[in-house]
């Protein structure tokens, strides 16, 4: 298809369009000057997360992957192998193009569908090392999932989710955002504090996941950097804007 189909691909408007950068390799195949490119702080996060988890050799999954960033990225730091899912038609034809391009077919798996969260049936049979989900679970009910659920059966369902993909990988990447269906008008926690988020993710994964560091975006001179959660960062910074305020949780199962 070639690098003019790519950019097309990545182009094409949908609700979660441009909502990534491209992954370094493919940034420099087929540049950006012509495409336009939102960032929600991938660089820092990945950062973040490759100092702490170590892909090398080690299997992936990305649930809800977009165009590929974090995928990509993680096998150009040795993960072994990936199995993408992604329920964007787009996005899945530019990441399997995209996995051709890099000449990585025999270690990426595109799976163009939403993952199935209300049962372990699927973990059962995938099982990786490391999965990612980054920013997906608020849109149950919206994206995917029941469309007629009422907001406190999407917490429910958002803490169940991360009890059935207990069976799925060893070390869990997530991300969860503040709003319902990303509405502001549908706040999934009263007061939309950091805190709040904290404490839930905390107990809904008690006995099933240990959380073993807690990201936290702050601004420096140089930009935004990930912290490890202190009582100096743990306050919400309207100034950041809603993404992020958003923690970034890396757990093990127990």
């Amino acid at each position: 298809m070639g690098i003019q189909h790519l950019k097309e691909l990545y182009s094409k408007t949908s609700k979660h369009s441009n909502y990534q950068v491209l992954s370094s390799r493919l940034r420099d195949l087929i540049g950006t000057g012509d495409l336009s490119v939102n960032s929600r702080s991938e660089l820092p996060r990945l950062s973040y997360i490759a100092q702490r988890v170590d892909v090398a050799g080690k299997s992936i999954c990305d649930i809800g992957g977009n165009t590929g960033f974090f995928t990509f990225e993680l096998l150009d730091r040795g993960a072994k192998e990936a199995l993408y899912f992604e329920g964007n038609v787009h996005h899945a034809n530019f990441v399997r193009e995209a996995t051709a391009e890099l000449q990585l077919l025999d270690r990426v798996q595109v799976k163009n569908q939403y993952f199935t969260f209300d049962d372990n049936s699927t973990c059962l049979e995938m099982r990786v090392d490391v999965l990612l989900l980054l920013n997906v679970l608020h849109h149950v009910g919206d994206d995917y999932g029941d469309q007629s659920m009422v907001m406190q059966r999407a917490l429910e369902q958002i803490k169940e989710s991360l009890l059935n993909i207990r069976d799925c990988a060893k070390t869990l990447i997530f991300q969860l955002g503040f709003n319902w269906k990303g509405n502001r008008e549908l706040p999934l926690f009263k007061n939309g504090t950091k805190r709040e988020m904290i404490d839930f993710i905390r107990s809904a994964t008690a006995g099933v996941w240990n959380v073993d560091h807690i990201g936290i975006p702050t601004r420096k001179s140089g930009g935004i950097v990930y912290e490890d959660l202190s009582e100096q960062n743990i306050a919400r910074d309207d100034s950041l804007g809603e993404f992020l305020n958003r923690p970034l949780f890396l757990l093990s199962r127990c």
